[in-house]
């Protein structure tokens, strides 16, 4: 890496930081202070190089976020699903990026930065809420301009230390690059094992949307969850006619609302319905003797040509509602 710095300089940081906007597995980060770490050892003074390297790594993050604001303005729903496809926790990284940001809004990207998978997500949920361009730029822009600041400044702070490491990484070599990719196969493959056996466990029980259709026509609806986060239902403001909006984390409160004998069917707005199922498999060990994830949720339910209701309209009500547990 000291090479290639050295070599390419700013160039080097603005492809790493763009690649990382864009949401490559690149991180930037360690080269921010490696570069930092150089700037302090080799140039005098250094603060002139250090205020390029920082307007560089800007401009580029902004540049990579602003592709996915746009995105996200233009496709919606559509683009925060097929991020979270791409990523190692997609069942979380959805769920925790709208929470976070319905609490915050658009000024968590000031910080969003510095917690992996939140900037990624809360960058295109931004452009999906029709957030005005102008703060767009000034939450981010801040935000990017402290986490390079804070890169940099540590390579600045620790230059003898990270010098040390590149030299001891240089003596070994290939080695050194070897064990790094390694170390990276083992972790991703890893994670791929866990979700691959947690699909498998959570695949077994699943209700189509035309077959929760029939058991509504028939007069035997179930009690229909819905667990999206409030920030998604803002960017899809429709739910299931008759569902009732619900949160995975207040167990009690959905078993204080639903007998146990109702059968349950349970959208989100997860990729592979994971949080709708594990919430069906927490029901089920605790006495629930028919509680299923709808497969595709509500996208697929309106795929299927059935019908939606807007929320705030007639029928829309929450976990707490006695029409939950006495209708059906």
């Amino acid at each position: 890496m000291q090479e290639l710095v050295e070599r390419f300089g700013v160039g080097l940081v603005f492809v790493n930081v763009l690649a990382l906007s864009l949401g490559l597995p690149v991180p930037a980060m360690p080269t921010l202070i490696v570069v930092g770490a150089g700037i302090a050892l080799h140039a005098d003074p250094a603060w002139p190089a250090l205020l390029g390297v920082l307007a560089v790594s800007v401009s580029a993050s902004l540049l990579g976020d602003a592709a996915w604001f746009f995105a996200g303005r233009r496709y919606g729903n559509r683009t925060l699903q097929s991020l979270c496809r791409l990523s190692l926790s997609r069942d979380s990284c959805m769920k925790q990026t709208e929470r976070v940001y319905g609490r915050f809004g658009i000024r968590v990207l000031a910080v969003a930065k510095f917690v992996p998978g939140l900037s990624m997500v809360a960058v295109p949920l931004a452009g999906a809420m029709q957030a005005g361009l102008p703060r767009f730029l000034r939450y981010d822009g801040l935000g990017a301009a402290l986490w390079a600041t804070v890169g940099l400044a540590l390579g600045v702070i620790f230059s003898r230390q990270v010098e040390g490491v590149l030299l001891a990484l240089s003596q070994l070599g290939v080695g050194a690059l070897a064990l790094v990719a390694a170390g990276l196969v083992l972790y991703v493959g890893y994670r791929w094992w866990r979700r691959r056996a947690l699909f498998r466990m959570l695949e077994a029980a699943r209700i189509e949307p035309a077959a929760l259709d029939a058991l509504v026509r028939a007069g035997q609806a179930p009690a229909i969850l819905d667990i999206r986060a409030p920030g998604f239902r803002d960017v899809d403001p429709f739910i299931i006619p008759g569902a009732a909006f619900a949160d995975e984390r207040r167990l009690d409160d959905i078993m204080a609302t639903v007998p146990r004998d109702r059968r349950v069917v349970i959208y989100c707005a997860c990729p592979d319905e994971v949080s709708a199922a594990w919430l069906a498999g927490q029901l089920r060990r605790r006495g629930y003797l028919d509680a299923v994830p709808l497969r595709g949720g509500i996208d697929a339910w309106r795929a299927a040509g059935l019908p939606v209701a807007p929320i705030g309209g007639e029928g829309t009500f929450g976990i707490g509602d006695s029409r939950l547990g006495m209708t059906g």
